[in-house]
């Protein structure tokens, strides 16, 4: 009998273990996204011909409480980040409030940021930014909102997160700019990889977004 109760106990064990296993190899790896994966017109030239360990590069800009805020908040740190402005009307009040699930869903991980850069910093200063972040009910020191450099700012979206597409004509863009914001929301990792792109207004791919966030902190 007593050996019939510790065969069961194992088996009571064993079997869901089993079964964790059986979907963790069944789950597809998330990929590593590089320039040469992406749309051409997304990347800047100096970059196209990447296609291995493409890493996030360093920066230095300014946050919504007009401090600096430099690529050590990611060190060590899966991440979110997108292009957007606040007097933006079509797609960035969409992608904000999906942002918001985003943060809601990790929010006080101090394992997991959200990077939201302006494309439009002449006009959106730190002053500006922080309004427009309590109205999203931003965390502060979790989801940052970023200005700084106008050239500084579109040279990391070109060579880094690839999230700006040329405008049809010069200054026709995004702020009078050459060029274009996306909708996606960049998923990158711990090591400073492109491991994901979401449309940041489809509410299906921002739930594919926060469980991807999850497999990505409970790899390390």
């Amino acid at each position: 009998m007593k050996r019939l109760v510790f065969i069961a106990l194992i088996l009571v064990i064993a079997i869901p273990i089993a079964y964790f296993m059986v979907n963790q190899a069944n789950t597809p790896a998330l990929p590593f996204i590089n320039p040469t994966d992406v749309q051409s017109e997304m990347v800047d030239s100096s970059v196209q011909d990447i296609g291995r360990n493409h890493k996030i590069g360093a920066f230095k800009l300014l946050d919504e409480q007009n401090k600096a805020i430099t690529d050590e908040v990611i060190e060590g740190k899966v991440f979110v980040a997108e292009y957007f402005f606040t007097t933006c009307g079509s797609i960035c009040p969409i992608m904000n409030k999906q942002m918001q699930r985003v943060q809601a869903a990790f929010d006080g991980n101090a394992a997991f940021e959200i990077l939201s850069f302006t494309v439009d910093p002449e006009n959106d200063g730190p002053k500006q930014l922080l309004n427009y972040a309590k109205g999203h009910a931003y965390r502060s020191g979790q989801w940052h909102f970023i200005t700084g450099n106008k050239k500084d700012l579109y040279s990391l979206a070109r060579t880094s997160f690839f999230v700006l597409k040329p405008a049809e004509a010069a200054n026709l863009g995004d702020a009078g700019s050459d060029f274009i914001h996306t909708n996606n929301f960049v998923l990158v990792d711990q090591d400073r990889h492109i491991r994901g792109y979401y449309d940041g207004t489809n509410p299906a791919e921002v739930d594919q977004l926060i469980l991807d966030i999850e497999k990505l902190l409970e790899s390390k």
